[in-house]
């Protein structure tokens, strides 16, 4: 009797980073479980590395005739009693079948994917209470959020990456998507003369932001990374982490600072706005607002004391409310309510 994870997404971004996370929390929690993906070789050798069997499948939607039956078949070998599936894709794709199955949503997703499932997790308050708007019956819409803790590695060696040892350093975590809002902090170093930025992410505007970057001068001293598997490691580097998203339902990243101990500046989009308490645990600055951002963030460069109050809330926060533990409990006692692994 175990638990099945579908993702069909094969792109590198939160929800594919989280996915991992969640399943070696399962993992060391005791919790059986296999998983099917679309082919993705870093997912691919994470999951091996956690010891969980994995079925590489095609997710190739929208002329995907074999998925379906395939993730069925894995299921019944499993003796799968749940299915978690991710995002759409996986959703409109993860079968009918003796097991109860569970949407998981990070987003504001299109709930015509997860037309009878048993039951949908968000993964913040908000996209729950818009489930419902939407229709969705209430007692099958659940409030679960990410957890965060420090995963291993050292420091990056700075000069690795070109990088003066006594310069301020920013990070900035994310795709490189309009959404993420890269461009306001190109536009907030401008006015941060002596700091550093290193980017981490891929994605579709990667030349539009290294255009930016050279127009707006400041392309000395910009670092921008591609997708990194060594997160930890960059945010015990960093300084601080610079988090302008224009759009962003939870805002992992915020979590993950907090985790790492390192303070955080994030924009008022949804996620943010209702994770970070403005002055206690983080700052929050407008959308769009680059000149706030480089205010803030010369505030706590200057303001060591502050730096220090903000991580120490930002880890009561991460103890008493994001912690792997808790949010394993939660999933145990829904997994409980549809009649248990």
């Amino acid at each position: 009797m175990s638990l099945l994870q579908t993702m069909g997404s094969s792109a590198n971004g939160g929800a594919e980073a989280y996915f991992i996370a969640l399943a070696g929390a399962f993992k060391r929690a005791n919790i059986a479980q296999g998983a099917t993906i679309r082919a993705h070789p870093g997912r691919e050798a994470a999951l091996a590395g956690l010891g969980i069997t994995t079925r590489v499948l095609p997710f190739s939607k929208p002329f995907d005739f074999t998925t379906a039956t395939a993730v069925a078949a894995f299921a019944r070998e499993q003796d799968a009693r749940i299915i978690i599936a991710w995002m759409n894709r996986a959703a409109s794709l993860t079968p009918r079948g003796p097991w109860k199955r569970i949407g998981r949503l990070g987003g504001y997703y299109k709930l015509k994917n997860y037309r009878d499932f048993d039951a949908l997790v968000g993964n913040t308050q908000d996209i729950v209470d818009w489930i419902v708007r939407e229709g969705w019956p209430k007692e099958r819409a659940h409030y679960i959020p990410n957890f965060a803790s420090p995963g291993e590695g050292a420091k990056v060696n700075r000069a690795s990456l070109e990088t003066p040892e006594g310069a301020p350093l920013l990070l900035g975590m994310g795709r490189l998507h309009t959404n993420k809002a890269h461009d306001t902090t190109l536009r907030a170093l401008q006015r941060i003369p002596d700091a550093y930025l290193w980017i981490a992410g891929d994605g579709p505007d990667e030349a539009i932001l290294k255009s930016q970057a050279q127009d707006l001068g400041v392309a000395n001293r910009v670092r921008f990374l591609g997708w990194r598997d060594d997160a930890p490691s960059l945010y015990r580097t960093a300084d601080l982490v610079l988090f302008p998203s224009r759009f962003e339902p939870l805002g992992n990243v915020v979590i993950q600072s907090w985790a790492h101990g390192v303070p955080v500046i994030a924009a008022k989009s949804a996620g943010p706005g209702a994770l970070i308490r403005d002055g206690e645990d983080g700052f929050l600055i407008e959308i769009d607002d680059a000149e706030a951002l480089a205010a803030k963030t010369k505030v706590l460069l200057a303001d060591k004391d502050l730096s220090a109050k903000f991580v120490a809330n930002g880890a009561q926060r991460v103890e008493t409310e994001f912690s792997e533990a808790a949010i394993v409990a939660q999933w145990r006692a829904l997994f409980d309510a549809l009649g248990g692994l």
